[in-house]
């Protein structure tokens, strides 16, 4: 499998989708179509220099498989440095953007039946999920719920709407407001534990008969509605979610005390066949040593979500500081996130060549 890498994509269009978010649509050129081609739920890392910095930020994939270009949506942030940066993007503007990466995905063929859960801008790729299955498996169906502040705030309204009219009979979606009075008293508040509960008594979502549930928004909703479904009864493997936005320290993958020798460590790395050595010093990152190193690593979020930086350990000793992204099974076989990896040992060998 080959390493993800950074390719400059002409910005095809910039589509304001509500008022604080924005849908940036990408040019892929003919030769790179292969390695831009996605399974729905992935997502784009987009890179530039702002303010002398190199800024990265892992954005989803919002558009539909067989769509033209590639899509993402882009939340504001207050305070974001690239969220703020990609409001001034225009047409005819080159981004680099790493090949499409993620394991939060949906593989289009078959007949499935999903249910979807979102909160806020987490809908960007049960969008990609929800459209693809439904353009791509005509005997499909896909019921989403989709919780928001207000009717303002709710990312894609428009293409939504576009789906219920043109598969009336095979997508199913609620509308979950905590700012603003529905109807249905039902359909107020917070998409919790509580609520769903209270849908699956009444029949508006079925969880025991999906072939799985995707998951996606702020720690808490992921959190309370995986709970709220285990106790349903639904095996956890039909469970699957994507953590964008942790509000807790993430897990810590050994709670072992160990320290780098006093003078670092020698990291030598295995990357497309090469090998390349450069020194860790003690409380330095991993990938800060390398780039200043002159060497460029595959790296996206930093902080040990989305697995791009993933290798094994194949000689020396070392722990992650956190994880979120790798299976146990991973671990158990020596990989390792080299973002969050601490050296234990003079020498360390990393392979990022190994599957």
């Amino acid at each position: 499998m080959a390493k993800p890498r950074f390719h400059d994509l002409i910005i095809n269009s910039v589509r304001q989708d509500t008022s604080e978010s924005l849908e940036l649509n990408f040019t892929v050129p003919a030769e790179l179509a292969d390695e831009f081609a996605f399974t729905p739920g992935q997502y784009l890392t987009v890179r530039a220099e702002i303010n002398g910095e190199d800024v990265r930020r892992s954005y989803s994939i919002c558009s539909s498989v067989g769509a033209v270009g590639i899509s993402v949506g882009v939340k504001r942030i207050a305070g974001g440095a690239f969220s703020g940066f990609a409001t001034g993007l225009k047409c005819g503007d080159l981004m680099s953007v790493m090949s499409p990466q993620g394991r939060f995905t949906a593989k289009i063929g078959g007949t499935h039946h999903y249910l979807l859960l979102a909160a806020g801008s987490g809908v960007t790729p049960i969008k990609s999920i929800a459209q693809s299955v439904l353009e791509g498996e005509p005997d499909s169906t896909v019921t989403l719920c989709y919780a928001n502040r207000n009717t303002q705030s709710v990312m894609f309204r428009q293409a939504f709407d576009d789906l219920k009219d043109q598969f009336l009979t095979r997508f199913s979606m609620t509308h979950i407001m905590d700012e603003e009075a529905q109807d249905v008293s039902l359909f107020n508040g917070r998409m919790d534990a509580e609520k769903l509960n209270t849908m699956a008594i009444r029949g508006l979502i079925t969880p025991l008969e999906y072939d799985a549930i995707y998951i996606c928004g702020p720690q808490p909703m992921i959190e309370a509605a995986s709970e709220a479904l285990a106790s349903l009864g639904v095996d956890k493997d039909r469970i699957k979610f994507e953590l964008f936005t942790p509000s807790t320290p993430l897990q810590i993958a050994s709670t072992k005390e160990q320290k780098i020798p006093l003078k670092g460590a020698l990291i030598q790395v295995i990357l497309d066949g090469a090998t390349r050595s450069f020194r860790m010093m003690p409380d330095q990152p991993l990938l800060d040593a390398a780039t200043q190193s002159g060497l460029e690593l595959p790296y996206s979020c930093a902080n040990g979500m989305c697995a791009t930086c993933r290798c094994k350990l194949a000689d020396g000793k070392g722990n992650m500081v956190q994880n979120f992204s790798l299976e146990a099974w991973e671990m158990d076989k020596g990989f390792v996130l080299a973002c969050q990896f601490q050296p234990h040992s003079k020498t360390v060998v990393l392979d990022f060549d190994a599957v």
